[in-house]
């Protein structure tokens, strides 16, 4: 199975802070490599290669034991608004005053139906 994961720019490289790689990922949700690449596939996850070597997810993309939950569905509807992984990543990680707080700040408080919506907004 071939992965296509886009190279992170610095500066959304800087918006995120800590990412994982793939096999540490798939370590802490207690999948196979392959069951997690299976993830990004189905933009249940994104990732970016920082650099060489294997692609990594941002740390805050996870919970203490799976994909921080509201995630996989805003994926998709930034993926169908046609925003790529990168954009992605740049768009849940960028401040919003009307949140307050970053995308990915609401999504982790259990506001992810809000997250969506802001997202759907983008496609129109």
């Amino acid at each position: 199975m071939t992965l296509t994961v886009a190279q992170i720019d610095r500066e959304t490289d800087q918006l995120v802070g800590e990412w994982l790689p793939l096999s540490a990922v798939a370590k802490k949700l207690g999948l196979s490599i392959g069951r997690t690449k299976q993830l990004i596939k189905d933009k249940k996850l994104v990732g970016a290669r920082r650099g060489s070597g294997e692609p990594q997810i941002p740390v805050r993309f996870l919970g203490p034991d799976d994909v921080l939950k509201g995630l996989p569905g805003t994926l998709t509807v930034l993926a169908d608004a046609g925003y790529d992984e990168v954009e992605s990543i740049r768009w849940l990680f960028t401040a919003d005053d009307s949140l307050p707080g970053a995308p990915i700040d609401a999504i982790s408080a259990g506001r992810h139906t809000e997250v969506k919506r802001r997202a759907q907004a983008l496609g129109f």
